[in-house]
């Protein structure tokens, strides 16, 4: 079996979902390619994977030509799907989603996409999120939806002991922008150093994913309130180094805290758990699958101040609390978002929709 998945480019979450589930697949004996249409940063993070950046009609032709794929995935661009369609392209396709922005975002581009979906998709593809969920099974209850985990690495991305920093630090993943809701980690930062000020705020992004207005406002915010001299940020960190990065947040006596107004799913807070860093985090959704409240990590009220710091200094300060917390975390993600498991599930899709589909042009020919 030959699989293509495709994106606008290779950056943050979905670069990482593509590459471990690829990585996944191979060891089942599926062959896999990634297509992007847009270069990015995460493209240093991609190894052994047949890969193209590309967005010319000629070599999008010539590839599907030559490669015959059995099943191809498209993130989001229904207009590339619409693309691989006029292009000749038969086989199954599948759409998917993995977030949006904020539910008015979401449901604009459903809405936007809803007769392109209808008319060029086989199946959709989501991973168990509520909003999801709600916007796909009432808009689309004709067409097959797939709704499952996505994976984590959990053999080759994990917890490793390095010497102890001798400051707690608190860490933030995502692009400055809206959604990520990055003024509220800045907020909770400048309150815990009023508490604690031999902490550490690390950011890490990708420097050039941003939107222009936010970026402006973020670094007036620290300009303004002066808290530069305990801010790192750390752009395009190549994925593996993550791991390290997260253990000795996890170690320092500090967390992750994850500020996003709504996530589809939520990369850095699985995997920070994976690294034994404990989490602070909004209930944007997609993260429930992960976050268990007082159990695999700490859930708070996005807006509500007070209560965010309370709960992070309740991690940094109740040591039995935080211990729990982070073995709980670790054991989670390991035995319920396994790349096994996502390849398991994924395969049956496959399976099934290529079934339907040979059935379909044997009626026809």
């Amino acid at each position: 079996m030959k699989i293509l998945f495709t994106f606008f480019n290779p950056s943050g979450g979905m670069q990482t979902l593509n590459r471990v589930r690829c990585q996944a697949l191979y060891d089942r004996g599926v062959e896999c390619h990634l297509l992007y249409t847009h270069p990015g940063k995460g493209q240093q993070n991609i190894p052994n994977i047949q890969t193209y950046i590309t967005n010319n009609d000629d070599e999008i032709r010539g590839l599907l030509t030559r490669e015959a794929f059995d099943l191809i995935v498209v993130c989001t661009d229904i207009y590339l799907a619409e693309r691989f369609r006029g292009f000749g392209y038969k086989g199954p396709l599948v759409f998917e989603v993995q977030g949006l922005g904020t539910l008015d975002e979401a449901e604009q581009v459903i809405n936007n996409f809803t007769e392109r979906i209808h008319k060029l998709t086989d199946a959709l593809l989501y991973p168990e999120t509520t909003h999801l969920q709600t916007l796909f099974k009432g808009g689309f209850p004709s067409i097959s939806q797939y709704c499952f985990d996505n994976p984590i690495d959990c053999d080759q991305f994990g917890y490793t002991n390095y010497p102890t920093k001798s400051f707690p630090i608190l860490g933030w993943v995502g692009r400055i922008q809206t959604n990520k809701n990055w003024r509220e980690f800045l907020q909770i930062g400048q309150r815990l150093l009023a508490i604690h000020p031999e902490l550490y705020l690390w950011i890490f992004q990708d420097d050039t994913l941003f939107e222009p207005e936010q970026k402006e406002s973020f670094e007036h915010f620290v300009a303004e309130t002066g808290i530069s001299s305990r801010l790192i940020s750390h752009s395009n960190v190549p994925h593996g180094q993550m791991a390290d990065y997260m253990s000795i947040i996890g170690d320092s006596g500090g967390l992750l805290c994850s500020t996003s107004i709504l996530e589809g799913f939520g990369y850095a807070v699985a995997e920070a758990m994976l690294c034994r860093c404990p989490v602070l985090t909004t209930d944007s959704d997609g993260i429930r699958r992960l976050v268990i409240n007082n159990h695999t990590g700490k859930i708070y009220t996005r807006g509500q101040l007070d209560e965010a710091v309370n709960a992070a200094l309740s991690l940094m300060h109740d040591p039995a609390l935080r211990d729990r917390i982070r073995m709980n975390g670790e054991w989670h993600i390991r035995n319920n978002l396994s790349s096994g498991l996502y390849a398991d599930r994924f395969l049956q899709m496959s399976h099934q929709l290529m079934s339907r589909r040979s059935k379909i042009e044997r009626r026809w020919s």
